[in-house]
């Protein structure tokens, strides 16, 4: 279960925008109208690695990614979803979940370092935060 000992990593607040708390995990979107690209992150303190969460937790997480995954592909109309966690640069646990359309601008590349990111204007960042959070079951940012 999240705990209050959780803090969002610096860089991660910074290039993303809050959608909400999901059961887990605080549910993110990168704010790069190029990509509709969300970020995942458990909200426990401490965490690197998918191994250090619980069985159960980590079956939470499969289940979240599962459902902003579905959220990208139906309402974003995506071809294919990438997901990783990396974790080089933001060394607390999040998991990318990335839909990827064959026009982006980094197909078939990865999305990771590719040009210079555009920050959504606001209504458009209001627009996909709302259908997030209707996908996903959320009621509102927090």
């Amino acid at each position: 279960m999240p705990t209050n000992a959780f803090q969002l990593h610096p860089r991660l607040a910074k290039d993303t925008l809050v959608v909400g708390d999901l059961p887990l995990c605080r549910l993110l979107l990168m704010n790069d109208a190029r990509f509709p690209w969300c970020l995942l992150v458990p909200r426990q303190a401490s965490l690197r690695e998918l191994h250090d969460l619980s069985a159960a937790d980590l079956g939470r997480l499969t289940t979240e990614v599962v459902s902003v995954s579905r959220a990208l592909e139906t309402h974003c109309r995506t071809f294919k979803i990438n997901l990783g966690a990396l974790g080089n640069l933001v060394p607390q646990l999040h998991v990318h979940v990335v839909g990827r359309r064959e026009d982006d601008d980094a197909w078939p590349g990865p999305v990771w370092g590719h040009g210079q990111a555009m920050p959504y204007e606001e209504t458009e960042a209001a627009r996909l935060r709302k259908v997030l959070q209707a996908a996903c079951g959320l009621t509102s940012a927090r």
